[in-house]
């Protein structure tokens, strides 16, 4: 195959085979193919499109092209969430142990993060002591033995789409929707999983600000999915605003260990549990979603789930003492009120912005070599459809500066105020 063939008949509307997509994505990855060539068929992607098996196939070789986690030893299925990510995302503590104390095997694989806040691992490193660092067989025994273990991302996962998305970064073809989704599920099937439970994020705070956009990624990601023999569903959720109050790592850590204690915010709760609840379904452990809500809900009655992440914390070389006392976990010098300039109605939020102010503070890294500071962030005390006195406080920041001027300008900025009393919009926009 000439990749200038390879390009005209994509431009052309053409349709790939599985062995060409093979062959582009083996010789791209190894530098036979030049990047001017491989961003034409970029661009020819983003104007043409891609079937179901073309998008599978190359998802398929982009897994290939790098380690995969090979998790055929564990006993039972294992079942992964991803988030498409978004502000103050904390589902993972919760879900984790929840689905784990259920019998259910969570083998993990996260990464840090670059933004407005850390990744997973940094998240968990609030936890002193905490290691995400572990041989494959130790790993495997451990998620036998416990139900549940997570681990860094190798540096040698899916390369083929770490070179193929920083070109589209800079060619104007990220928003290439089947690019997307085989990148998302390229890295899921890398990981191992037997089933995927895909968590798309909607709104100011997300990767997809427009619901049908949204629809038609968890759409993609889903068919893929289905196509490799990996039983894959999607939650679509909103992100207009925060999830949660908590925007920053050890904060985030702290309301997710309140959510396990059977409190927490109530947005927390309802979307964590239902994605466990598909996570359950998909490993076979309860025959539907409602049933397996009830099951959550019970274990984060009984203190199941929130033991099996005080025993995770502490298998991994985490503090687990700080689950029970998370007053002890480490706080930023200053907490600073941002209050209401006028009265009103909150009629909508800008959650990038939220995110961005915790970023402002240390929360987040632009470099991935960047320190986190785990005990600054951002608590949302006023959301959508709240009523605001001028004065009130809007949020607070935990900082460990008193210079945030230009973090109080983001919140402000943020808040978008009216007279008129505001309509409820539901946390869960569809399911698929």
């Amino acid at each position: 195959m000439r990749m200038v063939d390879f390009i005209a008949q994509k431009r052309d509307g053409g349709a790939h085979t599985d062995e060409e997509i093979k062959q582009f994505i083996r010789e791209y990855t190894t530098d036979i193919i030049p990047d001017y060539q491989a961003s034409a068929w970029a661009m020819s992607v983003y104007f043409q499109g891609m079937t179901k098996s073309e998008s599978a196939a190359l998802t398929m070789a982009m897994a290939d092209s790098g380690d995969k986690l090979d998790l055929s030893n564990i006993e039972g299925k294992k079942v992964d969430k991803h988030s498409t990510g978004g502000v103050g995302d904390k589902t993972t503590f919760i879900l984790s142990p929840l689905v784990a104390a259920a019998g259910v095997p969570v083998a993990k694989m996260s990464g840090r993060g670059l933004g407005h806040t850390g990744g997973t691992i940094d998240k968990l490193e609030a936890f002193p002591g905490f290691q995400t660092e572990m041989q494959v067989e130790d790993f495997i025994d451990t998620v036998n033995n416990h139900k549940l273990a997570l681990v860094g991302q190798t540096g040698n996962l899916t390369p083929a789409d770490k070179k193929l998305y920083a070109l589209r970064d800079v060619t104007a073809t990220v928003n290439a929707m089947p690019l997307i989704a085989s990148s998302v599920m390229s890295k899921k099937i890398a990981a191992g999983a037997d089933g995927i439970v895909l968590d798309v994020k909607v709104g100011s705070g997300a990767f997809m600000s427009d619901i049908e956009a949204a629809r038609e990624l968890a759409s993609t990601m889903v068919d893929i999915g289905n196509e490799l023999g990996r039983e894959t569903v999607a939650v679509l959720s909103d992100m207009d605003q925060p999830l949660g109050e908590m925007v920053g790592n050890s904060l985030e850590v702290k309301e997710a260990i309140d959510v396990l204690k059977g409190g927490g915010p109530q947005d927390v709760r309802e979307l964590s549990i239902r994605l466990a609840a598909h996570m359950l379904v998909l490993a076979d452990r309860v025959k539907d979603v409602e049933e397996g809500e009830a099951l959550a809900k019970d274990l984060i009655h009984s203190g199941k789930a929130l033991q099996a992440f005080k025993e995770f914390v502490v298998r991994q070389g985490g503090q687990g003492e700080l689950v029970d006392q998370p007053e002890d976990f480490l706080t930023a010098k200053h907490v600073i009120e941002v209050v209401a300039q006028s009265s009103g109605y909150v009629k909508q939020m800008n959650a990038a912005k939220i995110g961005q102010a915790a970023g402002h503070l240390g929360a987040g890294r632009m470099k991935k070599d960047d320190p986190i500071d785990h005990s600054v962030g951002v608590q949302v005390k006023k959301k959508r459809g709240d009523y605001v006195e001028k004065g009130e406080a809007l949020v607070y920041l935990h900082s460990n500066t008193e210079d945030v001027a230009t973090v109080k300008a983001l919140i402000q900025e943020s808040y978008e105020m009216t007279e008129q009393r505001v309509e409820a919009r539901p946390l869960i926009l569809d399911e698929m």
